[in-house]
């Protein structure tokens, strides 16, 4: 089939798809006598793959790494089980990390209800987010 049916099937648009072929992700297909490409079925298998494990947070490279063991004809379940452990510890992380944030945030927002603008000095540029007078208060 056209690379415009592939598309058509997978929801991945003609320019992704040559894109996934520069990357190794998906194998050349067979060329057409008019030099247009001729995918099977197996593509829109792969491309499928290649979305659900975008949508997973694997990034290319590891999943041309799975693709990579599996055309090797090896099951790589045990590797992705891998990935995705080290994907859900770093989202875990990640969400501390914007929690602390949103708790600074809140401060700020906080401290700034009780601020006069009129107060703020021209270094400060603003003085709710301004930075610590450490070296001008030892001064």
């Amino acid at each position: 089939m056209l690379i415009g049916k592939v598309a058509d099937i997978t929801g991945v648009d003609s320019q992704t798809i040559r894109f996934y072929e520069r990357q190794g992700l998906l194998p050349a297909p067979l060329r057409k006598p008019n030099g247009y490409r001729s995918y099977d079925a197996t593509a829109i298998g792969r491309l499928q793959f290649v979305r659900a494990a975008q949508a997973a947070g694997l990034t290319l490279a590891e999943i041309a790494n799975i693709l990579h063991l599996r055309d090797a004809g090896q099951t790589p379940c045990t590797h992705v089980s891998l990935l995705l452990d080290r994907k859900l510890d770093d989202v875990r992380a990640r969400q501390r990390e914007l929690a602390t944030l949103a708790a600074e945030l809140e401060q700020l927002i906080d401290a700034s209800r009780d601020l006069d603008p009129r107060n703020c000095a021209d270094a400060d540029i603003c003085h709710i987010i301004a930075a610590p007078r450490r070296a001008e208060q030892e001064i």
